[in-house]
């Protein structure tokens, strides 16, 4: 039985991850809950059945020394907590945005060991079935070469009350990296590695520092482009694919979570042999197999990189007003230490010089 444990007595813990670890009951088993709330952590475990509560994460590593840790805290916080959990042998599972940074991501790496102990990225719209059967459909579609990527939602001035939400320091970025990045993370598990990006980013409505609405035009590697628009200003939510191949068309119309019935596509190759969900519980099992076989879990190292790479590249552009390649990513430029790079003000065309 693996052992594992939370950090973060939160929703997304208790709404997520809790159930993720009841649907493997057999696999796995919570042991322990970490909260810098001591109050929240008991009440937490009473809840949910989990036989320890600690107000410190560095305690309950040396007392419970589990296999796997969850980590659902603030973005800020997260690399330290992952580094001091594979410090201390365990996996981890971490929430996205895993890092302010790829500065950070890349930290994370180097403290991997050799068949583990791994960080994985809570990046489950890519593990439904459909989202399976797509890739395994493979070159049978044809060449892909076009593709819509939306991410339409709604973030109320009460989402940002949170002290640590809407800012570069605590979150790292606004909507594009906090939500927009699930269904980029799913479509670039399609369409593959990008080669340039053409973005612009802006704080339309919302009380906050980081965007609340960003557009962005994409090449890939292979020549196909896309089109990707993030949002939390749509009254009318909607989570939205689209990709275009030689042969087919394949479409996605969800919100938070997807079913095979969510899917369509016009090529009569489309039969996914199971339905699975969009889900924690599908992305943890496949983290569960990984670590039994001592393998890199999926959405770890540069699979789990890819999206941030992406949302980087996008950022990018949108503060300095150019087309950036993927190739300018690296640790000469200021984007790969923060994502705002150091300018914290977006470009626009009126900006004077």
């Amino acid at each position: 039985m693996i052992r594992a444990a939370i950090v973060g007595a939160g929703a997304i813990a208790a709404h997520s991850h809790v159930p993720a670890v009841r649907a493997h009951r057999d696999r796995v088993e919570l042991v322990a809950v970490a909260d810098v709330d001591e109050a929240r952590a008991a009440s937490f475990a009473a809840e949910h059945g989990i036989p320890s509560a600690y107000p410190d994460l560095g305690d309950l590593l040396d007392a419970e020394r589990p296999d796997l840790v969850m980590v659902c805290t603030p973005p800020h916080v997260h690399v330290e907590q992952v580094l001091a959990a594979l410090g201390a042998g365990a996996w981890v599972w971490c929430e996205k945005p895993a890092t302010l940074s790829l500065a950070e991501f890349d930290r994370i790496q180097a403290a991997e060991g050799d068949g583990g102990p791994y960080m994985t990225v809570v990046y489950q719209q890519r593990f439904g079935s459909g989202a399976e059967h797509l890739r395994e459909l493979g070159d049978a579609l044809g060449r892909p070469l076009v593709a819509l990527c939306q991410t339409t939602w709604h973030r109320g001035d009460d989402y940002y009350a949170v002290p640590y939400r809407g800012k570069w320091a605590t979150e790292g970025g606004g909507t594009t990296v906090l939500h927009g990045v699930h269904q980029m993370d799913l479509m670039l598990s399609v369409f593959g590695d990008w080669a340039e990006i053409r973005a612009m980013a802006g704080t339309l409505d919302r009380p906050i520092e980081t965007e609340d609405v960003s557009m962005a035009m994409v090449r890939f590697d292979n020549g196909a482009m896309a089109s990707v628009v993030t949002s939390v200003l749509s009254p009318r939510e909607e989570s939205y694919l689209r990709f275009d191949f030689a042969q087919a068309t394949v479409e996605l119309r969800h919100l938070y979570g997807y079913r095979n019935a969510d899917w369509t596509s016009t090529s009569p190759l489309w039969n996914p042999p199971r339905d699975l969900p969009s889900s924690h519980a599908t992305q943890l099992g496949l983290l569960l197999d990984a670590y039994e076989r001592g393998v890199r879990p999926p959405a770890s190292g540069a699979d789990g990189r890819r999206a941030m790479e992406f949302v980087t590249g996008l950022y990018a552009s949108a503060f300095t007003g150019r087309p950036v390649r993927r190739a300018e990513i690296t640790p000469d430029s200021p984007f790969y230490h923060r994502l705002d790079g150091g300018i914290e003000t977006f470009f626009t065309s009126t900006a004077t010089s």
